[in-house]
C-alpha cells in the first residue's frame, strides 16, 4: 500500500491540528463538577468551542477557498461570542443544582457522547487538502457539540444557558450542512 506524502504546509495544519485537538480532549475529559449539570455544560463546553476557534484560525492562515473561510469566520466569531456569554452567566448557572441521579445520567451521556466526538475526530483520514482535513474534523466537532447540548437539556439547568443551548444546535445543525455541501464540492 502505498503511503500518502503531505506538503509542507499540509504537515504543520496537521501537526497543529492535532495539538488542538489533544489540548480539547485533555481540558474536557479532567473536569467535574458534582452538583450542577449547568456548571458542568459550562466548563466543558468552553474548551469545546475554544478548539473549534483555533481550529479556524490555523485553516484561514492557509485556505484559499472563500466558502470555507466565510463559514471559519462565522466560526470564529460565534463560537467567540458564545464563550464570552458562558462565562458571563456561569456565575448564576452554577447555583442550578441538580441531583446525583441526575448528575450520574448527564456524565454517563456526556461520557459517550465526548468519546464517540474524540473517535471520530482522531480518525478523521489525512488529505494533502488542508479544506477536506478541517472538513473532516469540524463535522464530527459540531456534531458532538449538539449531541453534548441535547444531553444537557435533558435536565433542570439554568434558563440563559437553555435559551443559549437551543441557539448553539441551530447554528451548529447549519454549520454541519454548509461544510457538508463544501465537502461534497470536493468529493465531485
Amino acid at each position: 500500500m502505498e503511503k500518502c506524502t503531505f506538503s509542507i504546509v499540509t504537515q504543520k495544519y496537521l501537526v497543529c491540528s492535532e495539538k488542538i485537538l489533544n489540548n480539547m480532549i485533555s481540558n474536557m475529559s479532567n473536569i467535574r463538577i458534582n452538583d450542577s449539570v449547568s456548571a458542568d455544560f459550562i466548563v466543558t463546553m468552553i474548551p469545546h468551542h475554544e478548539a473549534a476557534v483555533k481550529f479556524s484560525e490555523e485553516l484561514l492562515k492557509y485556505t484559499t477557498d472563500i466558502c470555507l473561510q466565510e463559514t471559519a469566520q462565522k466560526i470564529i466569531n460565534g463560537q467567540t461570542k458564545d464563550v464570552e456569554t458562558m462565562r458571563e452567566i456561569f456565575c448564576g448557572c452554577r447555583r442550578y443544582r441538580n441531583d446525583p441521579q441526575s448528575m450520574c445520567a448527564y456524565r454517563r451521556q456526556y461520557g459517550t457522547v465526548t468519546q464517540n466526538m474524540f473517535s471520530r475526530m482522531k480518525s478523521a483520514c489525512p488529505d494533502n487538502n488542508i479544506n477536506i482535513n478541517y472538513i473532516r474534523q469540524m463535522i464530527p466537532h459540531h456534531e458532538g457539540g449538539i449531541a453534548m447540548s441535547r444531553n444537557a437539556l435533558r435536565f433542570n439547568i439554568c434558563p440563559r444557558l437553555r435559551l443559549m443551548l437551543n441557539e448553539m444546535i441551530e447554528s451548529q445543525f447549519k454549520g454541519v450542512e454548509e461544510m457538508k455541501k463544501v465537502m461534497k464540492c470536493y468529493s465531485e
